[in-house]
C-alpha cells in the first residue's frame, strides 16, 4: 500500500487532468457541484444508518473528491487553495482544542464542547446557535440548537422534566386542535416534535436516525405486504383494511 501522502496527491493529480481534459468535469461549478454533494452527505448517511462498512468507505472517498474538487475551483478563482484549507482546519482543531495544545484542563467531553462554544464566540461568532446551518433539515436542526444551547447551561436538570415538557405540548396541541385554527395547531405540532427531540437527546437518541430506522421498517413491511398480495393475485387498493391489517401483521412477525 502507497504512503498517505502519495494516494492524496494522485487523487489532486486526477482532479487537475480531469478539470482540464473532461467536458463534464470542466463544466462545473460550485453551484452545481452543490446538489450533488447534498446527495453524496445523504448517501453517506444512509450508509451508516444501515452500518454498511463498504458503503462508508465507498461514499467518504466520494465526499473527499468533492472536497478537492470544490477546492480546485477556488485556487482557480483565486479564491483559496486546497493547502489553505487544510492549514485552516488544522489551526482551527488545535486552537479549539486548548485541553490537549494548551494548558487547560478539562474532567469530561461536556467541558470540551463548552469550552469548543466559548471559543467560537471569542473567535467572532454573535450567537451561539450561530453555527447551525440554516439549510439542515429540521429535526436535525432541532437537535443542533438543543446541543448548542446546551453548552451554556439551558438545559433541564433530569429526564422526567423533559418528558412532562412533552406531556404539556401534548396539552397544548390538543387546545389547538379544538379552535380549529391550523395555523395555531401547526405551531403546536411543532413544539411537540421539538420536546420529543429533546427528550431524545435525554435518552441518548438519534432522533434523525431512529425515524430514518423507523421509514426503512416501514417501507419493508409495505413493500413485503405488496409481494405477499401479488402472490395471491391482489392488490392493496382492493383488499379490505382488515386484510391488509392481517398482512401487516404477518410481516411484523417474520
Amino acid at each position: 500500500m502507497q504512503p498517505l501522502a502519495d494516494e492524496f496527491l494522485k487523487l489532486v493529480q486526477i482532479m487537475d487532468e480531469l478539470r482540464e481534459k473532461c467536458p463534464w468535469d470542466k463544466k462545473q461549478t460550485i453551484e452545481t457541484l452543490r446538489q450533488l454533494t447534498i446527495e453524496e452527505t445523504y448517501e453517506l448517511g444512509d450508509a451508516i444508518t444501515d452500518k454498511n462498512w463498504k458503503g462508508i468507505k465507498e461514499e467518504l472517498g466520494d465526499l473527499l473528491l468533492h472536497i478537492v474538487f470544490y477546492a480546485k475551483i477556488g485556487a482557480e478563482k483565486n479564491e483559496f487553495t486546497l493547502q489553505q484549507v487544510i492549514q485552516n482546519v488544522c489551526e482551527k482543531l488545535i486552537n479549539r482544542h486548548p485541553h490537549i495544545y494548551g494548558d487547560v484542563e478539562v474532567s469530561n467531553d461536556e467541558e470540551v464542547k463548552q469550552n469548543w462554544e466559548k471559543i467560537k464566540l471569542k473567535e467572532g461568532k454573535k450567537s451561539v446557535l450561530s453555527g447551525v446551518p440554516k439549510s439542515l433539515p429540521a429535526m436535525v436542526k432541532a437537535m443542533r440548537l438543543q446541543e448548542k444551547s446546551k453548552q451554556v447551561g439551558f438545559e433541564w436538570e433530569n429526564t422526567s422534566q423533559v418528558w412532562d415538557k412533552v406531556n404539556e405540548e401534548l396539552g397544548e396541541l390538543q387546545e389547538a386542535i379544538s379552535t380549529g385554527r391550523q395555523d395555531t395547531i401547526e405551531d403546536e405540532f411543532g413544539d411537540v416534535l421539538f420536546s420529543l427531540v429533546n427528550f431524545a437527546r435525554f435518552l441518548q437518541v438519534d432522533a434523525e436516525n431512529a425515524l430514518e430506522r423507523t421509514n426503512k421498517k416501514f417501507i419493508q413491511r409495505f413493500t413485503g405486504m405488496e409481494e405477499a398480495a401479488a402472490i395471491e393475485n391482489k392488490f392493496l387498493h382492493d383488499m379490505s383494511l382488515e386484510e391488509m391489517d392481517a398482512l401487516w401483521e404477518k410481516m411484523k412477525n417474520k
